[in-house]
């Protein structure tokens, strides 16, 4: 595989960084504080980072699920952050008339998994973004994710990545073929979403028109991906995931993130040993 780049100080392709943060910008206080915490633990570790979080979560489950500040006030908070910290930001996009303003504000464009076959999403990220992270639909085979790349670098963008975060499987579950990690890493550096991975799609309790998860297998997949090769792990990291606003069944509580890359950083030098 061929298709590394540079974001910044990171190299896309060659080593392990980590995507991470909340799920939902909840605050403007909320997300600076995330991206201190988990910038302070990459820092400690020498592990390059991208923090994320979502201005507008366009596709919950129900209409009356929080989404966050919205475009204007979610990409204003997200180039503070950038500014305050020095961490490069990703964001994802759901429609193509926003991805100019969104492209403009942060380094990493993110088409979510439900879209990775909107072509005009894709174009407009190719034409406006540094970086392109294409998430793997859960409905789409590992093969078939190179016709989205296709359609990015035809129209002029060859910095991309593609992160896998699971395919469906059956209803209300996920499971992840690490098969697929090598499959896509054929066509560009490949991320493993650890936390999505884990979800269970509108399967909260009690009929809760929310996901469920089980985050407990967060670093058990982690490692069975890094194992396998991946050139980035993606996390959604929360202080305290019982009030998370969105996606907190499935996050990663940020005290055992430290842990969690150690254990990553040793399966990377073991395999890279080999």
């Amino acid at each position: 595989m061929s298709h590394s780049f540079k974001l910044g100080d990171i190299s896309v392709g060659s080593g392990l960084f980590l995507i991470a943060g909340p799920c939902v910008i909840e605050s403007e206080e909320h997300a600076l504080r995330m991206a201190e915490l988990i910038s302070g633990a990459t820092r400690k570790l020498n592990v390059p980072y991208i923090f994320k979080a979502s201005y507008d979560k366009a596709n919950r489950t129900s209409i009356k699920s929080f989404r966050g500040p919205g475009l204007h006030e979610g990409l204003r908070i997200l180039q503070t952050i950038k500014e305050k910290t020095g961490i490069p930001v990703l964001t994802d996009v759901h429609e193509a008339k926003d991805v100019p303003a969104v492209a403009e504000a942060v380094d990493v464009v993110q088409i979510p998994a439900f879209l990775c076959r909107q072509t005009d999403l894709l174009v407009a990220a190719a034409e406006h973004a540094r970086a392109i992270n294409i998430k793997k639909g859960q409905f789409v085979s590992p093969w078939d994710i190179r016709h989205a790349v296709q359609k990015v670098r035809e129209s002029g963008n060859d910095n991309i990545f593609l992160t896998e975060r699971g395919s469906s499987f059956g209803y209300n579950n996920l499971v992840v073929d690490m098969r697929s990690l090598a499959i896509m890493r054929q066509f560009a550096p490949v991320v493993f979403d650890a936390t999505h991975s884990v979800q269970l799609p509108s399967a909260g309790a009690n009929d809760q028109a929310v996901s469920g998860g089980q985050p407990e297998f967060i670093p058990l997949l982690s490692r069975a991906a890094v194992a396998a090769g991946v050139d980035g792990v993606f996390m959604e990291v929360h202080d305290n995931p019982a009030v998370a606003k969105s996606d907190g069944a499935n996050a990663l509580n940020f005290a055992k993130l430290e842990a969690t890359l150690r254990e990553l950083l040793a399966i990377r030098n073991a395999v890279g040993s080999i």
